[in-house]
């Protein structure tokens, strides 16, 4: 527990966390991984009930948070395509939908979803991992750079320009595993021995969705983006934070990407 702060935005539902660590029934040969991999299976059909969904992608695997409050539905909307597990006690037991004691929520009316501006800054980013027995030798450069190498806020004014480059980096540490993505310039200040990627050691290029903060309570966000990328087979990482959403693409898709976001936005005025 964080005690009370000035300084602390806090959102008020509480959170689950989901994990897929299988492929559902998507057909074998799949190429696409990220949030693309389960596009189909479990983020649209979420975003058709109206769930709303947090979308964390990590150098390991990937993680959905849904709203406690919205689990019945999740798990009624799911159960159809994937065997639902819970853990209690170090130990997964099996879910069905009667283990849920406030029944199912029936879809509410279909609404057309918000478009929401996509920009591309020209900012390369990696995708990383480090053994954490490691971690301690570069301790002092992660502190640096979470805490003390930003640039100015950014202003609200400019929201609405496109972005040459962006301040981005993320660490997380779940279950052991830590994932990092920051930016090909900030990788060159660690030692390269100690930071890992994949053996091609590919660049990524993002897509920032949103021109102001998304909020909580609309749904859709992620299926606009993954769908499309999936039904192109193309790779995506996803990191939802607590103001807006956020797709890395490999660097030699993103003409594609955007592309493809342009004219899912326009088909869909």
């Amino acid at each position: 527990e964080l005690p009370p702060s000035e300084f602390m935005q806090v959102a008020d539902s509480t959170w689950l966390v989901l994990s897929v660590v299988s492929n559902g029934r998507e057909p074998p040969g799949c190429q696409a991984t990220g949030v693309t991999k389960i596009a189909r299976s479990v983020i649209a059909p979420l975003a058709e009930h109206h769930v709303s969904v947090l979308m964390l992608s990590t150098y390991q695997t990937d993680f959905i948070l849904v709203r406690e409050r919205d689990l019945p539905v999740v798990i009624h909307t799911l159960a159809g395509e994937f065997d639902i597990y819970k853990e209690e006690s170090g130990e997964c037991v099996p879910v069905t939908c009667d283990d849920v004691s406030n029944g199912f929520l029936k879809p509410k009316p279909a609404a057309s979803p918000t478009l929401h501006p996509v920009q591309s800054p020209q900012t390369r980013f990696c995708v990383l991992t480090v053994a954490p027995d490691t971690l301690p030798a570069i301790a002092t450069m992660l502190i640096d750079v979470l805490f003390y190498s930003h640039s100015p806020p950014w202003d609200a004014a400019t929201s609405n320009q496109d972005l040459d480059s962006i301040t981005f980096f993320s660490f997380s540490l779940i279950e052991g595993y830590i994932s990092i993505v920051m930016d090909a310039e900030t990788q060159k200040r660690f030692p390269s021995d100690l930071l890992l990627t994949s053996s091609t050691g590919e660049l990524w290029r993002m897509v920032r969705i949103g021109g102001q903060p998304l909020g909580f309570d609309e749904c859709g966000i992620v299926a606009q983006i993954a769908e499309p990328l999936a039904a192109a087979d193309i790779s995506a990482y996803y990191i939802s934070t607590f103001n807006f959403d956020h797709a890395l693409v490999p660097e030699e898709g993103i003409a594609e990407v955007i592309q493809l976001l342009q004219q899912r936005q326009e088909s869909s005025r």
